[in-house]
């Protein structure tokens, strides 16, 4: 059992937690206490370091919209954006009891009588924002990850292939989100025709698929390293067995390169976060982008506390994606040498 729950906890990333259970087995409590302090005080240390010198030289640096907030002031704003998110949702609770009791009066009235339920049109609040952008970003790494992981194992098994698709990844592979952008967006335009009754935006198509053409590359090379890394016994032996092509890809080859394809996955989802916020400014998708890019267009006096809220915002859910990524990959790599 103790083996076990510090298994959990280094393959989940969770290693603070290492040190309690071995204080807790016993097991040489002085070197676990400075072990403690290595992961987790040192690092708190620096942070409480950083937010002093960012308290003390916040009030010294003025712009246009004001001077730079400290901590404290970023905080009130953080609260102040809860607090609305509450407020409007509470009014979205009020309308449906309104529309409710409405037509529930309205079929005591008249049995027959056509009922309709209309949606709330509130104004997006913070939350809804950050969930926008998350479901913007897993969508295109969604996509990036179906294209890119086919043809990875396509290029690992073939050097024919690889040697074809190479110049295009190389090319392709440093090109901006800024520079597709707009081609993509015209491409969308194009396309796609938008409306009521359409499932998705085009400004959430654009930024998806922004976030898919930068964020394929990653998964797309680590996969066909993983592929083409694969021991030649394990081939040899697919071989001899005859298995089929589809057989040797589920059994062998997938397998043996899910390390290396988590990798990439976890690369890839750390550029699709940072695209995506770009792409959201300029494709306007009401996400943490387009709120950064209306607060530095609103220029009132908490626009850069509020700008400063979601800089962290996003720093946090980035380094808790790849918190998530680096799970899965050490779930399926532990233990094994890559």
């Amino acid at each position: 059992m103790y083996n076990q729950i510090i298994k959990f906890f280094n393959i989940t990333g969770l290693t603070w937690f290492v040190p309690f259970v071995k204080i807790a087995a016993g097991e040489n409590p002085s070197l676990q206490i400075r072990q403690l302090w290595l992961i987790m005080g040192v690092p708190i240390l620096a942070f409480m370091v950083f937010l002093g010198i960012w308290s003390f030289s916040a009030s010294k640096v003025n712009t246009s919209l004001g001077a730079i907030p400290g901590p404290v002031a970023v905080w009130h704003e953080a609260g102040g954006l809860l607090d609305d998110h509450f407020a409007e949702r509470a009014k979205e609770a009020e309308y449906y009891q309104r529309q409710q009791a409405r037509n529930e009066q309205k079929l005591a009235e008249d049995p027959t009588a056509e009922i309709k339920v209309r949606p709330y049109n509130g104004q997006a609040t913070y939350l809804d924002k950050i969930f926008t952008s998350l479901y913007t970003v897993f969508a295109g790494f969604l996509i990036a990850t179906l294209v890119a992981v086919p043809l990875g194992l396509f290029c690992g098994m073939s050097p024919i292939f690889n040697t074809a698709i190479n110049p295009l990844v190389q090319i392709f592979k440093p090109v901006s989100p800024l520079a597709w952008l707009p081609i993509v967006t015209l491409v969308v335009s194009a396309v796609y025709v938008g409306g009521s009754d359409s499932w998705f935006e085009k400004s959430f198509l654009t930024s998806a698929i922004t976030v898919t053409l930068c964020s394929l590359w990653q998964t797309l090379i680590n996969t066909a390293v993983g592929v083409s890394s694969i021991d030649k016994d394990l081939i040899n032996v697919g071989k001899v067995l005859r298995l089929n092509w589809s057989t040797q890809i589920k059994k062998i080859i997938l397998p043996s390169s899910l390390p290396y394809i988590f990798t990439g996955m976890r690369l890839s989802l750390g550029v699709g976060w940072m695209v995506l916020i770009a792409a959201e400014m300029l494709a306007q998708n009401p996400g943490l982008g387009k709120f950064v890019w209306d607060e530095f267009q609103n220029g009132s006096s908490n626009s850069l506390g509020r700008i400063m809220v979601a800089v962290f915002t996003i720093g946090m859910i980035g380094f808790v994606l790849d918190r998530i990524m680096q799970s899965l990959q050490n779930l399926f790599s532990f233990g094994r040498a890559i």
